[in-house]
């Protein structure tokens, strides 16, 4: 599964803080890192842990959202 993920400097929170587009049913921003690479591993592992919560469930994963679903027109 490929799923978007930004990644944004929080000067409130002094660290990198991590959206999931397509899972907006979950808390965002649902994880964090000191550094960016601490911000993609844990990324990594919150998408692991609901696309296992999803299958458990039943539900079905969210589709992949397009670039031009998630930003807005420049």
């Amino acid at each position: 599964m490929k799923y978007t993920v930004i990644i944004q400097w929080s000067q409130e929170d002094e660290c990198f803080v991590v959206f999931l587009p397509e899972f907006l049913e979950v808390m965002q921003p649902v994880t964090h890192g000191e550094s960016y690479e601490d911000a993609v591993k844990n990324a990594q592992e919150v998408i692991e842990l609901l696309v296992e919560s999803y299958r458990e469930e039943g539900k079905a994963l969210p589709e992949m959202k397009k670039i031009k679903e998630i930003l807005p027109a420049a």
